[in-house]
């Protein structure tokens, strides 16, 4: 066993949880969720990273790791009027439809045909606004949040991957020193979980359900296939959506958003960095499961602390993880040019923040979006 499968396993787990944490609890108290159902959320989403890229690693013998959905978690946080009972029932949907999308050939067919620079520019929108908050909250707090941007711009030239994992350390460790810090809440020193019943509506099935499938397929599950294919490893695509779908299904009543292939983390597992021979980079599913599962005992104590950090440091935090997604989004969603005013139109509108019918600005984003597309390409004909 050679230890750069150990270390690219944990460096994959450290760097997915701890880049996208601050994500997830303000993902949760945008829903109201009390601080034990955000590190119950947490918690199952720990226990699904890990059972689902043990199972996937052992079943096909491929470094297949999955994640959290980073988008699904953005487009939470950034939703107004939803409660954490909505939510799960939003949770739901999202993980049926991925179900369904592993058993039916032409779901997923038109999933692959949606137009990629319409979905990217509405997770684009949905991005935007957060990345913006970090420099609203640099103006409100200037000696947190500025130095941390500034390290996070040299740390990112020295380490992409890391960068984030680092600010979350240092942006902690200053908040102490300037005593930022508020009360720490009481946590048991044991994991425990907190069992929630959905509420379904219209609304947000539509307004929050629907949109969370989409950017989980197009920004999470089909780049993380396509990292795979490119590391030489030919996708099980319907396998890997049936377990992330029915782990989704299975952790959603514990408050749990999405689970999905990794995509970004994906390829510190799928590199000769991990191993040289690529019929043995499996294994570091095995060690990514086993980190998660640590991971998944401390969850409660790491929620609690940044549940206890300044808003200013958390909106920070999840800015800064969120500007190489908003990068690469932006990048696809102008690619095309015959494409680009369609695009300019849904991020327009999902990062506007409209709500109409009690439906976000998400899906009535996506909706402008493949309008403005249909027009153009009927006044062409």
């Amino acid at each position: 066993m050679r230890s750069s499968v150990i270390t690219s396993a944990v460096v994959a787990a450290l760097v997915g949880f701890g880049g996208t944490l601050a994500l997830i609890v303000a993902a949760s108290q945008a829903v109201g969720a009390t601080p034990a159902q955000t590190a119950s959320a947490v918690i199952g989403l720990c226990l699904s990273m890990a059972l689902t890229s043990a199972w996937l690693g052992w079943r096909h013998k491929m470094p297949i790791i999955t994640a959290w959905s980073t988008p699904g978690a953005a487009l939470i946080a950034g939703s107004h009027g939803l409660t954490v009972e909505t939510a799960v029932g939003a949770f739901l949907l999202a993980g049926v439809l991925i179900l369904v999308t592993a058993a039916v050939k032409p779901l997923g067919t038109l999933v692959q045909r949606l137009p990629v620079a319409i979905a990217a520019a509405m997770l684009a929108g949905v991005l935007f606004r957060f990345c913006t908050a970090v420099f609203t909250a640099g103006q409100a707090d200037p000696l947190l949040v500025l130095p941390l941007v500034l390290i996070f711009l040299v740390a990112r030239r020295i380490n992409p991957f890391g960068a984030v994992l680092a600010i979350l350390v240092i942006g902690i460790a200053l908040a102490f020193f300037l005593g930022r810090v508020g009360p720490l809440p009481d946590v048991t020193l044991l994991p425990s979980v907190t069992l929630i019943w959905p509420r379904f509506e219209v609304q947000a099935l539509i307004g929050i359900g629907v949109p969370l499938y989409v950017v989980t397929m197009a920004s999470q599950n089909l780049p993380g296939l396509a990292v795979l294919q490119a590391a030489g490893y030919k996708a099980p695509a319907p396998s890997i959506l049936a377990a992330t779908g029915l782990a989704s299904l299975l952790t959603a009543p514990l408050g749990s958003l999405t689970s999905n292939l990794a995509a970004i983390t994906a390829s510190i597992c799928t590199g000769p960095d991990a191993h040289p021979d690529p019929e043995k980079r499996w294994m570091t599913t095995r060690f990514y499961a086993l980190a998660y599962l640590v991971l998944a005992a401390g969850g409660a104590s790491v929620v609690a602390l940044i549940a206890a950090l300044p808003a200013g440091l958390v909106a920070t935090f999840a800015g800064l993880a969120l500007l190489g997604p908003l990068v690469n989004a932006l990048g696809t969603a102008m690619g095309d040019a015959g494409k680009r005013f369609p695009a300019v139109l849904t991020l327009a509108v999902t990062a506007s923040g409209v709500s109409m019918l009690g439906i976000g600005s998400a899906f009535w984003g996506l909706l402008a979006g493949l309008l403005a597309l249909g027009i153009d390409r009927a006044g062409r004909r």
